[in-house]
């Protein structure tokens, strides 16, 4: 692929009190925020694709390819200034859907209560920053089974067990879809909401995959790596006490905690292979959501090549806590038991900076929109001990986010 020439200017803005992000999406926006904090693109200066099995790694080589042939003027020097992609992945290798990278015409950066500005030269849609924007009004979402029924989904969690019993693998993750026919319909109230209502969560928007993620797949700034691991969920309590009970029950619980373990020793393992170190919590901890106790870890190292977020995120990718245990294993299960393609669900999701630098969240709780339809998807991690009736209540807890997001 030859390399598209790009000329892009950083500048800092000024400071402004009560500044909130999500005020200022431009139509289609490309997003990525946590806490108040993070990126907002608008049009597209450059888009790279790919498919297959060295998607991920491809992309990488296009990116690199695509800096070194890009002038940056950056005022600002910070993490998310200069030349950035905002980036989402086809969960499997034999996906219909394209894995994509885009460079945003105009991004719109905040981080610490400072504010840029990065525009490629000849772009014409700079001005959405300085303005609050009045987002259109949805007619009220209702969604209905997609390929994978929540009949149908029980029936896999069954089909699950006995392989897992038979010694065939240790833990699979099944996922189920609904859908909703929408028409013309604007996804920045929906981010606004998430953005809202999940501030702990990445608020995420790529080509009509959108959602506010809670497990963040890797994150590396000056050589130092980061990531966070989610497996093993309950639904949040009624009032203190029974909530408190919830989240004991639940870091007790023989099942959750070997869900959890296989996930974090898979992604340790991985990890490995790039970091000089590598230190993850010795006991999970149970984070808090809305509306969800998830037994969670958090994981460090430091790259001891020059690797970027990128090449870590196509090696991690996808983690035990999206696809099981062995992990080839789980993807041929999945592919022979799930009636769907998932397309960009549960692949990573995030940006990429020119220096290597970015952060990739998993994209769970949300959905896909293309072509007047959204596609909802929630999933969990099957064990030997997994009950159906518990798991198909476990993806309903899953999908009170969007549900909430569209209402």
């Amino acid at each position: 692929m030859a390399a598209r020439q790009l000329r892009l200017h950083t500048i800092a803005l000024p400071d402004e009190s009560g500044f909130r992000l999500t005020d200022h999406l431009p139509e289609q926006p490309t997003v990525f925020i946590r806490g108040g904090d993070g990126l907002v693109g608008a049009g597209v200066a450059a888009r790279l694709s790919a498919k297959g099995p060295n998607r991920i790694a491809e992309l990488a080589a296009k990116w690199r390819e695509l800096v070194a042939a890009t002038e940056v003027i950056d005022e600002v020097q910070r993490p998310g200034t200069g030349l950035i992609a905002f980036g989402s992945f086809a969960f499997a290798a034999d996906s219909a859907d394209e894995s994509v990278l885009i460079v945003p015409r105009v991004v719109l950066g905040t981080r610490d209560g400072k504010r840029w500005l990065t525009r490629v030269a000849g772009g014409d849609d700079a001005n959405f920053w300085d303005q609050e924007t009045a987002y259109s009004k949805n007619h009220p979402v209702v969604f209905a089974e997609g390929a994978q029924s929540g009949e149908g989904f029980a029936n896999s969690v069954v089909q699950a067990v006995a392989r897992i019993q038979s010694g065939e693998l240790e833990k699979v993750v099944l996922a189920r879809d609904l859908i909703a026919q929408v028409g013309d319909f604007d996804l920045r109230p929906a981010l606004s909401k998430f953005a809202e209502r999940y501030p702990t969560c990445w608020t995420y928007s790529v080509e009509g995959l959108f959602g506010a993620s809670p497990e963040l797949l890797v994150r590396v700034a000056h050589k130092q790596v980061s990531a966070r691991v989610l497996a093993g969920t309950a639904a949040r309590g009624t009032d203190p006490d029974v909530d408190f009970a919830i989240s004991t029950a639940l870091a007790a619980s023989p099942k959750n905690v070997m869900e959890h373990r296989f996930a974090v020793e898979s992604l340790v393992e991985q990890l490995q292979k790039f970091c000089t170190t590598v230190d993850a919590d010795t006991e999970p901890f149970s984070l808090q959501l809305p509306n969800l106790w998830h037994l969670a870890s958090d994981v460090h190292g430091v790259i001891n090549d020059e690797a970027s977020a990128l090449d870590l995120a196509a090696v991690l990718h996808p983690t035990a806590a999206v696809a099981g245990t062995p992990t080839d294993v789980a993807q041929r299960a999945i592919a022979e038991i799930e009636p769907f393609d998932r397309g960009r669900y549960a692949g990573p999701v995030g940006w990429l900076g020119a220096d290597g630098d970015g952060e990739w969240a998993i994209a769970l709780r949300g959905g896909q929109l293309r072509d007047g339809q959204i596609t909802a998807y929630a999933g969990c991690g099957i064990v030997a001990e997994s009950d159906p009736k518990s798991e198909l209540e476990e993806t309903e807890l899953k999908l009170r986010p969007i549900r909430e997001a569209l209402a």
